[in-house]
């Protein structure tokens, strides 16, 4: 179009990093062809040439010359006497192609166009950055602060896309300032009135994980695998890790040499305590990892309701830790309901199972220490039927380790 560079008149696309020229110039052609399909009935006739280099483009149309008083159809022909007004060799039959100038657009056509470019390529902007972002769910990004707000904090990415970080998902004692980076994951993408709203999370256990596998190259190859994730943001963490490879310890390349792995996910997550803990389908032993650091002495589950009667001595019971976060978090962990029991609920008169190694063999001992029985009452307190059921020992051997164990507190 004559004297006309649409980059450069309609300075608002300017601001728009994401849309390539290609694309923009797709908008406008689509956006023109509206317009021309309302002036002249039709855009079939009509070719409109882009030069995206230089960000212009040219309007021609097409008609085929008639004699005059033949024409039928106005926008795909037109009459002998003004077509030689143009150019006076044409001759009945060839085709004329006539550019369309700026110039033959009202002044309203020329406003709808600007306002129908304009909000066709924010609504691609906003669409591209939509579909950018819902690939990233679940994902860390690192954002400048842009604004920090009592309620939330306006962060900016990289390409200069708003994202927000709602109060509710900060780590309490998380503080920003304008200028400040901050990691966060990708928590929930949604469009309102055709807006994408991002929303980033600092206390989602994904981003934990994510941690995880940025700081352990076990986990991000895939050599270990994160079983289960469970946070009181700010307080306590616990993860619970499996290797399908023996030589891997999955605790151990998690924490890292002197903890070097782990600590600094720690100082990312506020001083935030994570318990690293090895996974294990032994629900008893699983629940007595679940609650390190404290030490269990015996553990009874009741697999139907889906509770666990976990019992330690009254100085483990400190470490179970501030407002219970380590029971409630082992609970969450294990899917178990768990209910703590101090030595001063239990009977003093109980006896460790190691003591009766003498009447029976380690092997049995073990078997029924990896059920969490590992005192006499604890496993007298189970059935015959529920010891069959969660060990491999025989009918026989259970009857002789009761009788055994029975005649102890006999009078």
């Amino acid at each position: 179009m004559e004297n006309l560079n649409l980059v450069d008149t309609f300075s608002e696309f300017k601001e728009f990093k994401s849309i390539e020229t290609e694309t923009l110039m797709r908008i406008i052609e689509d956006v023109f062809r509206g317009v021309l399909v309302k002036k002249y009935g039709s855009d079939e006739n009509i070719d409109i040439i882009v030069n995206v280099e230089k960000g212009d483009f040219e309007i021609w149309r097409n008609r085929i010359i008639v004699e005059d008083g033949q024409v039928e159809d106005e926008t795909k022909q037109v009459a002998y006497s003004e077509a030689v007004k143009i150019e006076p060799d044409f001759e009945v039959g060839e085709e004329l192609s006539e550019e369309i100038k700026l110039k033959d657009f009202g002044r309203r056509d020329i406003l709808a166009i600007r306002q129908n470019l304009v909000g066709k390529v924010q609504e691609y902007e906003r669409a591209s950055i939509f579909a950018k972002y819902k690939e990233k769910v679940g994902e860390i990004v690192i954002c400048e602060v842009y604004q920090a707000w009592k309620k939330e904090v306006l962060l900016m990415d990289e390409d200069g896309v708003e994202v927000v970080l709602p109060k509710s998902e900060q780590i309490p004692g998380d503080f920003f300032r304008k200028g400040d980076t901050v990691k966060a994951v990708v928590f929930k993408v949604e469009m309102k009135n055709g807006i994408p709203n991002i929303i980033l999370s600092r206390v989602s256990p994904i981003f934990l994980e994510k941690l995880f596998e940025q700081e352990v190259p076990e986990i991000y190859d895939g050599l270990i695998t994160i079983r289960n994730t469970v946070r009181q943001p700010g307080e306590r963490a616990k993860v619970a890790v499996e290797s399908y490879d023996d030589r891997i310890d999955p605790v151990g390349s998690c924490v890292g040499v002197k903890g070097s792995r782990i600590h600094s996910i720690i100082r990312e997550l506020r001083n935030e305590n994570i318990d690293v803990i090895n996974y294990t389908p032994n629900i008893e032993l699983y629940i007595t990892r679940a609650l390190s650091p404290a030490k269990v002495i015996s553990v009874s589950v009741d697999e139907q309701r889906k509770k666990a009667d976990v019992f330690m001595q009254s100085d483990q019971v400190s470490l179970i830790g501030k407002g219970g976060y380590n029971i409630k978090l082992a609970g969450k962990l294990t899917g178990y309901e768990i209910e703590v029991y101090r030595d001063t609920d239990m009977d003093y008169e109980d006896v460790d199972l190691d003591e009766f190694n003498d009447e029976i063999d380690t092997w049995i001992i073990d078997t029924l220490k990896g059920i969490g029985c590992d005192t006499a009452k604890s496993v007298l307190k189970l059935s015959k039927e529920e010891l069959e059921d969660r060990t491999d020992l025989e009918s026989e051997t259970i009857d002789h380790v009761l009788e055994i164990l029975r005649a102890e507190f006999e009078d």
